[in-house]
């Protein structure tokens, strides 16, 4: 199956159309549910800034996701505990979660049940707000080693950070790494890899860049400098059948979806609904349901980003 890694002409037109079966007619490969670790909630799609390469399209006027309530997140950690999922982790992203005038008390929410918290944040002036700067001291140290904030740093260079965030932003995120880093605060970062440079190179960047700032951070760990490849639709890439994983050597429980889900709230809509993927907000058929009885269903990887960003590129949002 030389196609599983190599693009063939012709783009994906006709691909990824039916769950079922490729458009060779293959049989698609699905993903169950097999080890649920990570329940994500999108906060919101509003942003305070518009970034050049935003998968998920956030800005100071996207409301296409709007606002989850704390109250809905609670009812989701509620049925994580009906349904005896193993979750450890919840994750928070957005847009900007602290765009969303509930964080904190979202966030405790998750802390307050044992879970460890991941929130995903461009660490700028929404973080930096005095009630939410007083709001994550609180949380820090009423719930230790349990709070991790991954900050977005494309690059490691301000220019090249800039080119995709706006001229200034690189200083305003390095600004709130300093105050998390001041205050005790775990950081991750992610990265991007779509510069001309290879991963050993900005690694390497990423590790001088820390060590300048004193930022408690591994560059060498993928856990912990997550570096996301470019996600693009139009580019054209296999699907992914089920004799991909033998000719791969892959499992499917190394896949996102059989260790994840995320809620999402729809502008409009009467209840928040779960997604399979993170990466595929707008993909109606993605979404599995109101509940996470109903999201417990496999998943077929019927969309380019299952085949370039997970399968092959082995990406995950949790690291």
């Amino acid at each position: 199956m030389k196609d599983i890694v190599d693009a063939q002409q012709g783009g994906n037109a006709g691909k990824f159309q039916n769950p079922a079966r490729t458009a060779k007619g293959e049989e698609r490969a699905t993903v169950a549910l097999s080890h649920p670790e990570t329940l994500w909630f999108n906060t919101g799609t509003l942003c305070n800034i518009e970034c050049a390469n935003c998968y998920i399209e956030s800005s100071p006027t996207n409301d296409a996701l709007v606002y989850i309530t704390a109250g809905e997140v609670r009812d989701y950690l509620d049925q994580l505990s009906d349904r005896a999922w193993p979750v450890t982790e919840i994750g928070f992203t957005g847009g900007e979660p602290f765009m969303n005038p509930a964080m904190i008390d979202i966030t405790q929410a998750a802390l307050e049940r044992g879970y460890n918290v991941l929130i995903l944040t461009n660490a700028m002036r929404p973080m930096m707000r005095k009630k939410m700067q007083d709001g994550l001291v609180r949380l820090n140290a009423d719930y230790p080693d349990k709070l991790t904030l991954r900050v977005s740093v494309d690059h490691h260079r301000a220019d090249l950070h800039d080119a995709e965030r706006g001229k200034g932003s690189f200083d305003k995120t390095l600004k709130g790494m300093e105050w998390l880093r001041d205050h005790g605060f775990r950081m991750a970062v992610a990265g991007r890899s779509i510069f001309e440079e290879d991963e050993a190179t900005s690694r390497a960047g990423y590790a001088g860049f820390f060590a300048h700032y004193g930022f408690n951070i591994d560059a060498y760990n993928p856990a912990m400098t997550v570096l996301f490849p470019e996600m693009d639709e139009t580019v054209e890439v296999p699907e992914i059948t089920t004799a991909c994983w033998g000719i791969l050597n892959k499992s499917p429980d190394a896949v996102m979806c059989a260790s994840s889900r995320m809620v999402v709230k729809r502008k409009g809509a009467e209840r928040p609904a779960v997604l399979a993927c993170t990466l595929l907000p707008y993909a109606p058929e993605f979404e599995l349901g109101s509940t996470l009885q109903q999201a417990e269903v496999p998943v077929a990887l019927n969309h380019p980003h299952c085949a370039k960003f997970c399968v092959l590129g082995g990406a995950s949002c949790s690291g």
